[in-house]
């Protein structure tokens, strides 16, 4: 089934509450159970405005009933410090029924090239559980690398869990010709 990424808008917000609310999605990610299309809504609407720099994508094919949404990734940007625009941080997701099918590297794909080619994005960086092995070798197919463990770094499934911090540096800097 062909894959599309494109960019999300507030209209994907039933997708991205669906997806977010997903008893097997929301323990990988920092996201809350009980999410709701409302709170999606004004989230989803809020990189529209111009000078936000932030980019949230949608992979979408085609299902039983059209197109269905399998998969979400974002670049946000790191901070408000004018000593941190050259970063972004990324965020993931992926439906579960979708998930070993490429649309995990389709996304990191599309989010590596706008970062490299566009966003004059130096660096990027995440965060990942220690225990999501899968995402872990996602990650480092793109040339992320683990730049330390965070110790209890969040609350997940009433115990804390450790994470990496990992991220990629532009593999070829721009430069003048």
């Amino acid at each position: 089934m062909p894959l599309t990424i494109r960019r999300a808008t507030s209209k994907d917000a039933a997708g991205f509450a669906r997806m977010m609310g997903d008893p097997a999605i929301y323990p990988g990610l920092m996201q809350m159970p009980f999410t709701s299309e409302e709170l999606w809504e004004p989230r989803l609407a809020a990189p529209a405005v111009a000078a936000k720099p932030d980019l949230q994508l949608v992979a979408e094919r085609e299902g039983d009933e059209g197109l269905e949404m399998v998969g979400s990734a974002g670049l946000h940007a790191a901070g408000v410090s004018p000593r941190r625009r050259h970063v972004m941080y990324l965020g993931i997701s992926v439906m579960p029924a979708a998930q070993n099918q490429g649309v995990g590297s389709a996304l990191m794909q599309a989010l590596c090239d706008y970062a490299d080619r566009w966003a004059q994005v130096l660096r990027l960086e995440l965060t990942v559980y220690v225990d999501n092995a899968p995402a872990i070798a996602l990650y480092r197919k793109f040339g992320f690398d683990i730049e330390g463990t965070h110790r209890a770094y969040a609350m997940r499934d009433g115990a804390y869990v450790d994470s990496y911090a990992m991220a990629r540096l532009h593999p070829h800097p721009p430069m003048l010709r």
